[in-house]
């Protein structure tokens, strides 16, 4: 398992957000290029870019700003954020090594599944951000994770599977952007179901132990963002995670 740095853009700056919500903002001092270019001199090769923005409006804002990122730093980039058409899609694989597809996944899965076919599965990553219930059962949200439907996780897995589906990047939105630490089991029991699936887990990391924890469930990536920003990490243990580390 790598570990996969994590920049949100919001007006061209570095932000995070708290489970989501564009009222729940927190601003760094840092510019994204630079960021990025800190990233790189740890190990990176990968980098985690979403377009809140274009999130926010349904079509990418910031592509010109990741591929000066991209350039730069001499990352590979999987941006996500406002992907709603196939011009979208076009521009944004134009300037990464894989896009980002949210909630078309689900409202729209008949074209996600020709988009699968037209470009191939190592250039999509689908993103399943899921709410877990009482009962331990994740549904998957959409619309920001303003909405939760009633498609499980595991059957939108079920019906991507035939169609080569590789990367799913899934969040469990609760815990997105609260330091509360990642959900161990649902991340271990994404991998039992779907062996040959790179899952990347996203959501709660808030130090190296969590970091070992979601090694040992087998998921192909942890993404982290703010534990990155806040320094929770030192440079040693992000190093050990980082494929050039």
């Amino acid at each position: 398992m790598h570990l996969l740095p994590a920049i949100d853009i919001r007006d061209g700056r570095c932000v995070r957000l708290l489970q989501g919500d564009f009222g729940q903002e927190t601003r760094y001092e840092v510019n994204p290029v630079t960021l990025a270019q800190r990233y790189v001199s740890l190990g990176a090769e990968w980098l985690h870019i979403v377009d809140l923005d274009g999130a926010a409006i349904g079509s990418p804002q910031n592509l010109n700003l990741v591929a000066t990122i991209a350039k730069t730093a001499g990352l590979k980039v999987q941006v996500g954020g406002g992907i709603r058409s196939p011009e979208d899609l076009a521009r944004a694989l134009a300037v990464a090594e894989r896009v980002v597809i949210g909630s078309l996944g689900v409202t729209a899965p008949a074209l996600v599944e020709r988009w699968l076919d037209e470009h191939g599965p190592d250039r999509l990553t689908l993103a399943l951000d899921v709410r877990v219930d009482d009962s331990d059962t994740p549904f998957v949200t959409t619309h920001g994770w303003t909405e939760r439907t009633e498609l499980t996780l595991w059957a939108a897995l079920k019906r991507y599977r035939p169609f080569g589906l590789r990367n799913v990047l899934c969040t469990d939105v609760n815990r997105d952007g609260a330091l509360s630490g990642p959900n161990i089991a649902l991340y271990r029991n994404c991998v039992t179901r779907c062996p040959g699936v790179a899952f990347q887990a996203s959501g709660g990391v808030r130090n190296v132990g969590d970091l070992n924890e979601l090694r040992e469930t087998g998921v192909a990536f942890a993404i982290s963002g703010k534990a990155l920003l806040e320094d929770r990490l030192s440079d040693g243990e992000i190093r050990s995670f980082l494929p050039n580390g």
